[in-house]
């Protein structure tokens, strides 16, 4: 079997030349785009006979033969090149894929070789089917391009980012065994410590402050001794400020998130120093000019009270009300509740720095049944004013205030007040240390330990 090459501007003409040179017994073997138009690579086995004839008619009547003129330099990089910049990298791409696979014009199959060759099989795939081109750098006539670096590196650079990513997975994988080890090792040494630290942490303490605590836990007491003596120290650890706001005079604000009851705590301070000092010593202004009758609430309640309410829409509005209220004793601010991670945030406590009011004291509103790492959060986006202390509210709603004793001593925020419902002014009580630590005892014993938590058994295989 020999093999010839063919070149045509366009598939039909390269079909033809096949066609005319080497007849219909031809199998076309590869085709692919060159400089020029289209090359075929053709097989066949024997002489063909249009060749032979136009040998005998030539010895007969010789005639001149058109020879195939030599495409020129412009012809070969001109337009009928690749269409752009990014078929060209395709194809040298494909060239780099491609280089280790053998050639369909230097080696033919075996098959291929036993088996006769099928004519229309042969066109109907070279008409209807452009296979993948087979290149033979080797007995190509055109111009070879050098291979791209990105290409050759990319599986390496694959490789190593997988290995980078097994070995991260290890590690990950290691450091949890050595806890692991560590925390049995330190179980078996001192099974009381572990006993008491995890009652803390089911209790709602952060394991780094209960961990503290344990380590203050004489060794020779008994499991009630340490208990009581755990609770004591976490009750040391609480500041509290005391009744400061109604036994104080000058300008307090609320702040805080959305929905956590300072319109309501406000309100609850107000009547609470109306009762001592008198109604016309006291008066409200709301700043929430976001919240839908904002100041509609807060004026029912300055109503029923019988204290003046007004509203302020900026800082020059608030600095005017703060003046013409200066006779006042006290003046509580309410203001809008924004997420931490709301930048409205920062522009409403920027309303507080304006050099022409008077100082005003922040004391932060948080709710108590608040996740813990939400609280990190709220007190941290508030770090950047001076808290004066905090208020924490809905202490009827919550199951567990480990949470809030731990962000308070860890933060080292004094609490003032909390509140245990929506009446005013009855449910609103002086902070006290050890009320704060007995009912959260109290709640892990009611809801945390495992005879009292209630959680429902769920079946495994039904959840997956």
């Amino acid at each position: 079997m020999k093999i010839r090459r063919f070149f045509g501007k366009d598939m039909r003409e390269a079909l033809s030349l096949v066609k005319a040179e080497l007849g219909s017994d031809a199998v076309i073997m590869s085709n692919r785009k060159v400089a020029d138009g289209i090359e075929l690579v053709a097989a066949y086995d024997k002489e063909p006979e249009a060749k032979l004839s136009m040998k005998s008619a030539g010895a007969a009547t010789p005639a001149p033969k058109a020879a195939k003129p030599v495409p020129s330099l412009s012809e070969i990089i001109g337009d009928d090149g690749p269409d752009s910049l990014m078929a060209l990298l395709e194809k040298q791409s494909e060239a780099a894929s491609r280089v280790n696979e053998p050639s369909a014009s230097t080696s033919i199959h075996p098959q291929a070789q036993s088996q006769a060759p099928q004519p229309a099989a042969g066109y109907a795939a070279a008409q209807n089917h452009q296979s993948d081109s087979l290149f033979n750098f080797e007995d190509s006539a055109e111009p070879s391009f050098a291979q791209p670096a990105p290409a050759v590196n990319q599986a390496p650079q694959t490789d190593l980012s997988a290995i980078q990513a097994e070995l991260a997975s290890l590690r990950s994988v290691l450091q949890h065994q050595v806890a692991d080890l560590m925390e049995a090792k330190h179980q078996r040494q001192k099974p009381m410590h572990r006993y008491l630290t995890t009652c803390l942490t089911d209790m709602g303490i952060s394991g780094k402050l209960a961990e503290q605590l344990v380590s203050y836990t004489p060794v020779d007491s008994n499991e009630r001794e340490a208990w009581v003596y755990l609770l004591n120290l976490l009750a040391n650890r609480v500041n509290v400020t005391g009744n400061d706001i109604l036994t104080q005079s000058g300008v307090v604000a609320l702040v805080g998130p959305t929905g956590t009851g300072k319109t309501t705590t406000v309100a609850k301070l107000a009547a609470r120093y109306a009762q001592k000092y008198g109604a016309e010593q006291v008066a409200m202004i709301t700043i929430d000019t976001y919240r839908i009758a904002a100041f509609e609430q807060l004026a029912t309640y300055g109503k029923i009270i019988g204290c003046t309410v007004r509203k302020a829409q900026s800082s020059e509005e608030l600095a005017e009300q703060l003046f013409q209220l200066r006779h006042k004793r006290l003046i509580l601010i309410d203001t809008a509740g924004f997420s931490q991670r709301d930048s409205r945030l920062i522009q409403q406590l920027a309303q507080f720095n304006n050099g022409q009011m008077q100082p005003v004291k922040r004391y932060l509103v948080m709710q108590s049944n608040t996740q813990y790492p939400a609280m990190q959060r709220i007190i941290e986006a508030y770090q950047s004013v001076k808290l004066e202390g905090c208020i924490f509210t809905k202490l009827d709603e919550c199951y567990s205030l480990g949470e809030v004793l731990s962000a308070a001593i860890e933060y080292q925020l004094p609490v003032s007040y909390v509140t245990d419902g929506q009446k005013v002014p009855e449910d609103i009580k002086v902070a006290e240390a050890k009320s704060l630590v007995s009912a959260a005892a109290r709640l892990y014993k009611k809801y945390g330990l495992t005879h009292t938590s209630g959680n429902q058994v769920v079946n495994a295989a039904r959840a997956v």
